[in-house]
């Protein structure tokens, strides 16, 4: 048994993590197993269990390891790579799905602008006025895993007829209406899960996700979708390439 080092510079819990992180690669951890009790890692290795709830909990809030109320700490499941070539600001459009039903849907309604101060600025919009928008709520999924969680705003006054278009798995672009995606400007930051999305990512609340705030151009630089996707940070990894 690899054993710690009292006198080493390495903080205790940091050698901890360490050790974890060693068996979890090796899969003397699998995903899902529960790991030790705090009490068993203090006994193995002769460190207090404040030491032991610091390195839990770092590797909890990492996405490594979960927690589950009354029953334990439980190694995460490997994370999903999602490579560049397969990830643009276009993926998780509304406007550039060819069919909507590949998509998983969890509601679609009308909010008004003045309640989404955000979503007017991704749109140059001022708050006078009667700004109104199609906001559409969905998941995504790998290997039937929800990775991410999705709303995506569209003005009514550029796509009047696009939550009837949706509903009915219309592919909204073709004839229908002008302004199609064709550029894209995202940032994106590291958020904490909150109580809402911890229920359709399957999270505790807490965990961190990778946002990716995407606002999607027509060729004459017209905004027409704004999307705030958030992806579980235990499931993905982006990647990203760039070639000069």
């Amino acid at each position: 048994m690899v054993a710690i080092n009292k006198y080493s510079n390495v903080p205790l819990y940091c050698q901890l993590k360490n050790l974890i992180i060693q068996k979890i690669e090796s899969g003397e951890f699998e995903a899902d197993q529960k790991i030790p009790s705090e009490q068993v890692f203090c006994d193995q290795y002769d460190i207090s269990r404040p030491t032991v709830r610091q390195a839990i909990n770092e590797l909890t809030a990492a996405g490594q390891l979960y927690k589950l109320k009354g029953k334990g700490t439980f190694v995460s499941a490997q994370k999903t790579n999602i490579s560049i070539n397969d990830y643009t600001g276009f993926t998780d459009s509304i406007l550039d799905t060819k069919d909507p039903s590949e998509k998983d849907i969890l509601s679609i309604e009308v909010v008004a602008g003045k309640d989404h101060p955000r979503v007017l600025e991704a749109f140059g919009m001022k708050p006078e006025g009667k700004h109104e928008f199609a906001a559409i709520t969905y998941t995504n999924s790998i290997k039937n895993e929800v990775v991410s969680l999705s709303v995506s705003y569209i003005p009514l006054a550029l796509f009047p007829e696009i939550c009837e278009d949706i509903q009915s798995n219309k592919d909204v672009l073709r004839g229908k209406y002008p302004l199609i995606p064709n550029s894209t400007k995202s940032t994106l930051d590291v958020i904490n899960t909150d109580q809402r999305d911890a229920v359709h990512l399957q999270l505790q609340p807490g965990q961190p996700l990778i946002r990716i705030n995407n606002i999607l151009y027509s060729k004459s630089g017209q905004p027409v979708e704004y999307i705030i996707t958030k992806y579980r940070a235990d499931k993905t990894k982006l990647q990203f390439e760039n070639h000069k």
